[in-house]
Parts: C-alpha cells; sequence; structure tokens
C-alpha cells in the first residue's frame, strides 16, 4: 500500500478542492411580452407572464 511521504498542507489541499466548487453565473433569458431580463423556466416579475400565457396578475 502506498503511503505519503509527507503531509500535504493545508494551502495545496483547499487549492485543490477550490477548484472544483467554482459557480457559474446563473442563466437568463428575455421575457416575450415585455422585453425584461428573467430566469429561464420562470414567470416573469415584472408582467407576469409565462410563455404567452399570463400566470400571475400584475398592476
Amino acid at each position: 500500500m502506498a503511503v505519503p511521504k509527507r503531509k500535504t498542507g493545508r494551502a495545496r489541499t483547499h487549492s485543490r478542492r477550490s477548484a472544483n466548487s467554482i459557480i457559474a453565473a446563473p442563466a437568463r433569458s428575455i421575457c416575450p411580452q415585455c422585453g425584461e431580463v428573467k430566469l429561464p423556466h420562470r414567470v416573469c416579475g415584472n408582467c407576469g407572464y409565462y410563455g404567452k400565457r399570463e400566470v400571475l396578475e400584475t398592476e
């Protein structure tokens, strides 16, 4: 069985782990009704539409 000759440093361990936890910015899409930027597959917070139908009543 292989045994490491020296202890792995904390900085090396943390830098290796941090490479896998990079979070990308969330995707954005444009509402077809009002043209506002929104999250995909979600109701538009500005006009209340999802696709071509009104889901939420807004004032």
